[in-house]
């Protein structure tokens, strides 16, 4: 998604481009390659990621206004609330703050208007009712296709990593071959860590994240829009999306797994996650409890030691830049971080210091949600 978007900016603002992948545009190992990305604005009182997640989405708006495409869909978000949940309430402060449509519910209308969600350990909700849910990989494979039309280059190669120090004139790819340019980027996700280790090893963790899909009965649309929202339990540390596209309601634990190597490690889902995550489904959605698991996914979380993004110049380098750390919730910002990055490569704007490399620590503090 970073990449892409970066590219993509990067060739409307006259720049010459070549977008290199090893594996193609969100392909089934990269952490943009999942069929849905929850789009939403809260962020507690963080009003920085705020303005930024609401601008990524007019931004999403254009450009799927311009390629003749709608990826997106107005489910709207629910914040599931737990008792003195000071998370929930100062993302309802900040979002007032900054214009953004939001309501509170009571426990007795929660349950009223989301019949199908258990309140156990509840004490009411939130909802954002512009956000809702992007069709990620899609929407990655058009961002590619948009930019190859305006004139980008796109390679099916893997880059072996720059070394010394300086100007880079070119990078080299796995095959021998010289790629030439004025500015490296790289947006490489799980494996931008591996390709850099001396400078982002333990600064950047890759970990498994397992996904589940679980089918309602035939008929039953309560838990597909407009009926049931995207939502969040932050307390339990899950997050889900509606039965869209008939595939099944979606259920994924947003906290750090156990490390992963996009590469080489297998993508099976283990038994006692999905154990966990039935345990889950049966207190919080239990008309699902017995619902079949139609598919899973494991994919990966790419984070920094705060879970802020990554964009800042290689220490070695004047002209590579590095951008990741996206993992988790950095989907939604893809717009956001290409426009910061392409304004300084094209405008010489500066870059926001909570962004450097300096930041990034090798102690896991996780101070973003």
């Amino acid at each position: 998604m970073f990449g892409a978007w970066t590219a993509y900016q990067l060739r409307r603002s006259g720049r010459t481009i070549a977008l290199v992948d090893g594996y193609g545009a969100a392909n089934s190992r990269s952490s943009s390659g999942g069929e849905t990305r929850l789009m939403r604005a809260g962020y507690g009182a963080d009003a920085f990621y705020t303005d930024w997640a609401r601008a990524s989405m007019e931004m999403w708006k254009e450009f799927f206004r311009l390629a003749g495409q709608a990826l997106f869909e107005q489910t709207g978000v629910l914040w599931l609330a737990h008792p003195d949940d000071q998370y929930v309430e100062q993302t309802e402060q900040t979002l007032r703050a900054v214009g953004a449509r939001c309501q509170r519910l009571s426990l007795d209308q929660l349950r009223a208007q989301f019949p199908q969600i258990a309140t156990r350990g509840l004490d009411g909700a939130l909802v954002e009712p512009d956000a809702g849910v992007l069709m990620a990989r899609r929407a990655v494979r058009l961002l590619v296709q948009q930019t190859l039309k305006l004139g980008g280059v796109v390679r099916p190669d893997r880059i072996v990593p720059p070394t010394g120090s300086g100007t880079l004139d070119a990078v080299t790819t796995s095959e021998g071959d010289e790629i030439r340019g004025e500015q490296f980027v790289f947006a490489c996700g799980p494996w931008l860590a591996g390709l850099f280790p001396d400078l982002l090893a333990n600064r950047m963790t890759v970990t498994r994240q397992e996904v589940f899909f679980f089918g309602p009965r035939g008929g039953d649309r309560r838990f597909a829009p407009p009926q049931l929202p995207a939502w969040l339990d932050m307390g339990e540390a899950v997050y889900g999306i509606p039965d869209l596209q008939r595939r099944g309601v979606k259920f994924a634990f947003d906290r750090h797994g156990a490390p992963f190597d996009p590469d080489s490690d297998d993508r099976v889902l283990t038994d006692r996650a999905l154990a966990e995550m039935r345990a889950f489904v049966a207190m919080r959605f239990p008309a699902l409890a017995e619902a079949p698991l139609l598919e899973g996914r494991v994919c990966q979380y790419c984070c920094t030691s705060s879970n802020d993004f990554l964009i800042s110049r290689h220490p070695s380098f004047t002209n590579v830049w590095l951008l990741g750390g996206g993992s988790g919730h950095g989907f939604k910002h893809g717009p956001s971080v290409a426009q910061h990055l392409v304004n300084h490569i094209a405008l010489g704007r500066a870059l926001d210091p909570r962004f450097s490399l300096a930041t990034k620590h090798t102690v896991q503090q996780r101070l973003v949600f």
